[in-house]
Order: structure tokens, then sequence, then C-alpha cells
């Protein structure tokens, strides 16, 4: 008994030393971040089930007087579609759908529908245009819009190429898939989601976002132009299944967790979900870090920008939720993945350094790249 116990604590000590994280000095990175008007946000980090780093820095409100704490929910963008394509997966395990069915079974009205599959969509494959890069539609994302509108607006659109030819990504996939959705379970998404995933997964800060209430912990979003500024909030039926869902990086965390563990859908439906074509899956790509390939999305609505990834062997997620970015994402994603897998990382320092033209011109010429 008393082997048995000591094996124990060397298994836990083990386990504890294998999840070491520098975060102190993440500390200090995300706070300089915060002080020099580059970040505000949430991020958190965890490794075999264990949650090892969580930071949270930056304002919440336009008074720009209440901290955000690990339960403000932030807008997470486009991680919501992968959040949809579970829902339509879990669809098709109740065989309510089939990922080879038409889109023309449900709006024959739209370029192609006779030839779009559920899985075409699902992919970025129907060589439907995406709405939201048209200027003309600018207005449309900060009213309200019914779904008959924003059909129509689709349907007059041609084709971008032929079904399954390549990939484009577009957003008016993931908002007919949720049209879809609500058709087949003669529901609303927002209750769909909340019965098949968040209340099953106990998602406690993790909704589909209607209106942003800082008084309820939930962030507004900023802009940087010599100060942050609020930037103006998109309707969420502009949204919808493509980038309505707010969250916590807790909750992201435990849903990427079941997800990979396939306890949300099966093993097999997880399977074709990380079958990729031309680096996509079914609603989620994948991240190279050195040798190493993550699993994920991202996101950005409105001044949110967002990043949800996991590696697989050994289990590790990372998820970053900014209401705030004056920096690029991708420098900070890799500061986090860098400590987490216990490399040294660098606080930068923000000093401005004069440099005359005279010195800038020896930079002058043509650069390439074979691998760009």
């Amino acid at each position: 008994m008393k082997n048995s116990f000591i094996l124990s604590i060397l298994i836990i000590a083990t386990q504890l030393l294998n999840a070491q994280i520098d975060r102190q000095k993440l500390d200090v990175y995300f706070d300089a971040l915060c002080k020099n008007n580059k970040f505000m946000g949430s991020v958190a980090v965890m490794e075999k089930g264990a949650l090892i780093y969580n930071k949270q820095v930056g304002f919440i409100d336009d008074a720009k007087n209440k901290a955000p704490n690990n339960t403000t929910s932030y807008c997470a963008g486009s991680i919501t579609k992968t959040f949809t394509s579970v829902l339509i997966l879990k669809a098709v395990e109740a065989h309510k759908i089939s990922l080879d069915e038409k889109l023309a079974a449900f709006f024959p009205e739209i370029k192609n529908a006779e030839l779009i599959s559920i899985e075409n969509m699902l992919q970025h494959r129907s060589g439907i245009r995406d709405f939201t890069r048209d200027p003309k539609n600018t207005n449309l994302f900060y009213q309200e819009n019914t779904p008959k509108n924003l059909v129509k607006i689709i349907s007059n659109y041609t084709s971008n190429f032929n079904p399954n030819e390549k990939f484009e990504y577009s957003n008016s996939n993931y908002l007919l898939l949720t049209y879809i959705l609500e058709n087949i379970y003669n529901d609303s998404y927002e209750h769909i989601l909340q019965e098949k995933i968040i209340d099953p997964l106990k998602l406690s800060h993790t909704s589909f976002s209607k209106e942003i209430n800082p008084n309820e912990n939930e962030a507004l979003s900023f802009f940087y132009n010599e100060q942050w500024q609020e930037t103006p909030t998109t309707h969420f039926s502009a949204a919808m299944g493509a980038g309505s869902i707010a969250s916590t990086p807790s909750d992201l965390l435990k849903f990427q967790n079941a997800l990979f563990d396939a306890e949300i859908i099966s093993q097999e439906n997880l399977t074709k979900m990380m079958v990729l074509k031309d680096n996509y899956g079914l609603g989620i790509f994948t991240i190279p870090y050195g040798d190493k390939i993550a699993y994920g999305h991202n996101g950005r609505i409105d001044g949110f920008q967002s990043m949800m990834l996991t590696f697989l062997d050994p289990k590790k997620s990372v998820v970053i939720l900014s209401n705030g970015l004056n920096y690029d994402l991708n420098t900070i994603l890799l500061t986090l993945l860098d400590a987490s897998h216990k490399k040294d990382i660098e606080v930068p320092d923000f000093k401005l350094i004069e440099i005359s033209l005279e010195d800038l011109s020896i930079l002058e010429g043509i650069y390439s790249n074979p691998t760009f």
C-alpha cells in the first residue's frame, strides 16, 4: 500500500512537471502588451486536461473602467463555424440530413443548388459568393435581417466557380447552414446550440450573442486610433451560425477537449471533420507549429479577434479571445505556444527608435522567396 501511494505521488509530480509553463514571464508579456495599447482580452492554455495558464488584460466597457476576469465572454467570430459544423454532424447522426444532400432541397433558388452538397458548404467549396464581402451590404450588418431577405441577396449572385472545384471562404455557406439547421429541427439556432452543445457540456459562459452588455460581464470591442475607441456591433442576424457565438477561453477549451475526445460527435464523424481539402475540413483547419500540427479555427468580427486550436498528441489546447488588438495575433499565438512548449519567450519593450532615411536606404531593393 505504501509503495502504491509513493508511486501515485510520483505520477502526479511528473504530470505537474510536464505541464510547467513560465506563468510569471507570460504575465509580464501580456501586461506589456496591454500597457502599450497592443492587446486587450483573455487567453488560456490547457495541457492533458489541466488548465496551466490563463490571463485577462484591458477593459470591457466604453467607460474603460471595467476589467475582464476569467468569466468575461467575448464574441468569438468565425470560431462559431466549428460549432455549426458539429451541429450539422449531430443532425447527420440523428438521420435528419446527410452530407451529400443537396442545397436544392432547402433553397433551390440559389445558383447551382442542385449540385451543391451540405459537405461542399461545410468545406467552403460551394462557389456561393460571400455576401459579407459585397460593399453594397455594409449597412445590413448593423440592422436586423430576415432569412428571406438574406437568402434573396445570396440567390441573386452568380456562382464564383463550380461546386467542389476549389476552396473559397464564404460566410454565406454557414449562414445557409444555420437556416438549414433551423428547418430540419423546426427550432431556432440559438435553442439548438443550447440543447445540443452548451447544456450537455455545461458551457456556463457560452451563448448565442444577441446584444452585448458589459454589466453582464460581456466585452465590447475596440479599435486603436491614438486611443481605444468602441467599434459598432454587428447585428446577430447577419452572423448567425457563421459568427454569432460569445464565449470564454475556459469554455472553448472544454469544447475542444470534448470534441477531439469524440464526446460530442462519433469518432467516425470527427474523422470526417478532420479530412482536409485545400487545408480546410468540416468547420476546422490546421495550424502548423514546428513539426507539429494543431486543429482549430480563428475568428474576426467587429473589433474582436480570436484563435482556438488543439494539438492531439500530446493533448494541448490554446485559446485567444481579444476585444482590442493593435498587434499581430499570430505573434501572440506563437508566444503562447513557445511558452507552453517550455521555450524561452521575449517581452518586447516597444521603445520608439528614430531611424533616418539615410539608414533606411540601405534596405532598398527587390526581395523574393520561392516559398512565398
